[in-house]
């Protein structure tokens, strides 16, 4: 959308410029990452897989919940491109996507918490 052609210009920066708009989509990509956020529980799953590699079994452990419970949350953020798995013989690994969303949530997590990684750096 350009803003040439507003019903009212008030000579802010966009209207000037015309700037355009993003797609809907784009912020619908942004707005689904942040859903992520929305659970705590689901923030210090994705946390953990910044740093290392787990199965269900192990995550259950650290993070004290059911197996069922940790599986949804892996769902939800496997399906938001945060996470990935890989299947070895029955075992199902999950780790942080080595990707530019990912990388940013995780030092956002950082900075907000004053935490710094166990390691020193992102898996």
């Amino acid at each position: 959308m350009s803003y040439e052609h507003l019903p009212h210009n008030h000579g802010q920066a966009m209207e000037q410029q015309g700037c355009l708009m993003p797609e809907t989509a784009d912020f619908q990509i942004v707005s689904d990452i942040f859903k992520q956020l929305g659970d705590s529980s689901r923030v210090r799953i994705f946390w953990i897989l910044c740093h290392c590699e787990e199965c269900v079994i192990n995550l259950s452990a650290m993070m004290e919940m059911s197996s069922p419970a940790v599986s949804h949350h892996l769902k939800l953020l496997k399906g938001s491109g945060l996470i990935i798995s890989r299947r070895e013989g029955k075992e199902v690994y999950y780790r942080a996507a080595d990707t530019e969303a990912a990388r940013l949530l995780h030092h956002m997590i950082e900075k907000l918490i004053k935490i710094s990684c166990p390691s020193g750096s992102f898996l």
